[in-house]
């Protein structure tokens, strides 16, 4: 188990917690606390929507979603689980994207198990990262400098440099180059570039170039209890118009008090930590093997 609250013990300025980094960026600044404690996670809020990016509420362009006529249905929806089957029929799509995704749609369709980054542990990249896992928690680590998300389920982590203008030359990458910086003392707003085209959109295996520009608002709740993320998708090589998507995250503590915790085995008892060690590559007991093309990443040498 990896004893993540003595992190925050021992370096001291990780632990994001109540404010004590109020200096980032300009002076008195107030800004959203995602960390107000070493317990503070956050889930998808599964009350307002599947995972996957979600329409905007106003209307207009939006995300690839699943085919009418093939629903997605997640795991412990109460309904018979389901794989995604996207919607091409969504006008945001340049021909070229199709095939690659009818191909994948085909192969659902005639039983086959669709490559989705959690199950074959390779990076989600943005901006699938928000809806990266259906039950595994996210959690904030922040310094004057930057802000670290982590997903429990990878894990996967995620880098946001504060108050700092893009590089020159950004070389491609699963998470691209992201910088960010506060709003309005509620709000975390973040522009990412350099995003490897080795990664998809979504979990609908909607493909993009190295144009792709993403920017996401993650607006923190007055009550500190849900996260909103808007986000802003545009790529003039693989879309014919820019795109809005959102989602919502909850926070992982107050979801969990309604749960009778024999439901809930990815969560660590409080003296050992609030994050888990979760090595995705490592499970000897994977469903999936031999069953995308993808197989799950593995080193050829150690990196230490």
């Amino acid at each position: 188990m990896l004893k993540f609250g003595s992190i925050c013990v021992v370096t001291g300025v990780l632990c994001a917690v109540g404010g004590a980094l109020a200096a980032d960026g300009p002076k008195n600044q107030v800004i959203p606390d995602f960390a107000s404690t070493a317990n503070t996670g956050w889930v998808l809020d599964r009350s307002f929507g599947v995972d996957d990016l979600l329409p905007p509420p106003t209307g207009g362009p939006g995300p690839v979603t699943f085919d009418k006529a093939h629903p997605y249905v997640p795991n412990g929806s109460g309904g018979q689980p389901t794989y995604r089957v996207a919607d091409l029929s969504n006008p945001i799509l340049q021909p070229w994207t199709i095939p690659s995704m009818k191909k994948a749609n085909d192969e659902v369709l005639a039983g086959k198990v669709p490559f989705r980054s959690r199950e074959r542990c390779w990076p989600v990249g943005v901006p699938g990262f928000v809806a990266y896992s259906l039950v595994e928690p996210f959690y904030f680590i922040r310094t004057p400098e930057k802000l670290v998300v982590i997903n429990q389920g990878g894990p996967v982590i995620r880098h946001i440099y504060l108050n700092v203008t893009h590089s020159k030359d950004v070389k491609p990458s699963w998470y691209g180059e992201s910088v960010g910086h506060y709003e309005n003392g509620d709000t975390l707003v973040i522009d990412t570039i350099g995003i490897s085209s080795k990664s998809f959109i979504d979990n609908y295996r909607t493909p993009h170039t190295d144009q792709l520009h993403v920017v996401e608002r993650w607006k923190l709740a007055a009550d500190g209890k849900t996260v909103d993320i808007s986000i802003f998708v545009e790529d003039a090589g693989a879309f014919t118009m820019p795109w809005d998507a959102i989602q919502r995250f909850r926070q992982y503590e107050a979801a969990v008090r309604k749960v009778p915790l024999e439901r809930l085995a990815q969560l660590a008892s409080v003296p050992e930590g609030p994050l888990t060690e979760h090595v995705c590559a490592e499970n000897p007991n994977s469903f999936f093997a031999g069953a995308v093309s993808l197989p799950v990443p593995q080193a050829v040498v150690p990196d230490f």
